[in-house]
This record gives structure tokens, sequence and C-alpha cells, in this order.
């Protein structure tokens, strides 16, 4: 009765499901379980990297795996985790972060409701750990990684703005994934003139923050000028094959 009722202004009734309902691999969930904690990433944005790195080992795409804002670190714990289900030990993963919170934003980053980054995070000053400020301590992350069981030699932590420690710092050899998660537009900029030109031939770009945050956005728009496909994982997070 109330569907037939609400049908001609657009909308229906369905029924609430779980997230997880739509994900038939438990696989996927174990590895979540251990990873969830750690991060602010939405269960779409973990299954499309988990994803992600499944087809890189399947389709022998060399490189490393990069990720530039890593928070406590449950993104890359979910690279390191699959890359061990799939009995990956041998690739080298490249964490940059400041390890103190994020960094200064300028004018240019605003969220998708207009809120200026700034402001946000003076409101949030209070609570600096589970906010904008993104504030994770490098030792926690460090151990959050050494928990994932993968070879720690592999793993390095690069301390610092990407636009301070890149190209310093960058991989010898090719990308395989490079995960973009600073928010902000100077540092997606940064990663992506530095950074971009080392992915692989069908290599896979994710970048998390292109719909929520419009500095993000106009720095990959800028970048590519329309010259690549992303597909959206969810309302924020996009994801592209480079060909």
């Amino acid at each position: 009765m109330i569907s037939k009722l609400l049908k001609p202004f657009g909308y229906k009734i369905a029924k609430v499901q779980k997230e997880e309902d739509f994900i038939n691999d438990p696989t996927f969930l174990k590895i979540l379980k251990a990873c969830q904690p750690y991060t602010m990433t939405s269960i779409e944005r973990m299954y499309a990297l988990y994803n992600a790195v499944t087809y890189i080992v399947k389709n022998n795409i060399a490189g490393s795996f990069v990720e530039c804002g890593v928070w406590r670190g449950g993104s890359s714990m979910m690279i390191a985790l699959t890359l061990k289900e799939l009995g990956v030990s041998n690739r080298s993963l490249y964490l940059y972060d400041t390890y103190e919170g994020m960094s200064e934003p300028t004018a240019d980053d605003v969220d998708f409701r207009g809120g200026q980054a700034k402001e946000l995070m003076e409101q949030n000053v209070e609570n600096k750990q589970n906010s904008v400020w993104c504030l994770a301590d490098l030792n926690d992350v460090q151990n959050n990684m050494r928990s994932t069981g993968y070879p720690q030699d592999l793993v390095h932590f690069v301390k610092g703005k990407v636009e301070d420690t890149i190209p310093a710092t960058m991989p010898d050899a090719p990308i395989a994934l490079l995960r973009l998660d600073t928010d902000w537009y100077e540092s997606t900029a940064h990663e992506l003139k530095y950074l971009y030109p080392l992915l692989i031939q069908k290599g896979v770009l994710v970048i998390d923050d292109y719909g929520h945050w419009e500095g993000c956005k106009r720095a990959v728009d800028e970048y590519f000028n329309g010259s690549l496909l992303l597909n959206r994982i969810d309302y924020t997070g996009r994801i592209a094959i480079k060909s």
C-alpha cells in the first residue's frame, strides 16, 4: 500500500541489507575484519583494493605497491594480507605519510558540501585521531603492518609531506598499484606528476578522495584532461587501469 502511494513520486520501499550481503567472498571478509579497525575507507573501496591486488598478481603485472596517505595502515594491511593470501611475499610496499596528521590545506581544499578543509580541521582539533586530521603515529602504523606477517624488509615507511619526500624517495622499480589518499589539491597534483609516470602499463590507479574533496578532483582532472577513464567505486573512490 505505502509503496503504491510513493511510486508516483519516484520513491520505492526496499529491504535494508547489510553491506556485506553483496560481497560473497569469505577470503575478503576475513581480511577486511583484520583491517577495518585501522581504516576509514568504505567496504566498497576496500573490496576494490582487494580486487586490484588480485588482478595484478593473477596477470603477472610487475612492480611495487605505493600508497600516499596511510593513516593507521588499514589499506596497506589489505594490500599486504591479500598478497600473502595469494602466496606472494616478494613485492615492495612504499607507504608515504607525514605520520603526524594531515598537511596544511589551502583554499582549494573544499569538501563536496562546500566545507573548507581548514575550518573542518579547526573544528576537530580535539579529535585529531578520528577526524579530518587523520593523525596516526609511525610506531602505531609499523605495529599494524607487522601484524600482517608480511616481510617487513619490503615495507618502506616514508615520513614527511609528499611534496618534500618525492621524488627523492621514489621506487626504483615500476609501480604496479598506485593508491592516492592525501585529500588535498597540492599533494595529489604532486603525486600524479612524479608517481603516475612510474605506473606500469596495465597497472592500477586508485583515487580515494575524488568525490569528496574538490581539490583532489581538480588535481586529477587537470592532470589527465579527460584522457583516462575513471570508474566509480562509491561516492568518492575512483579506479582506473593504465593503458
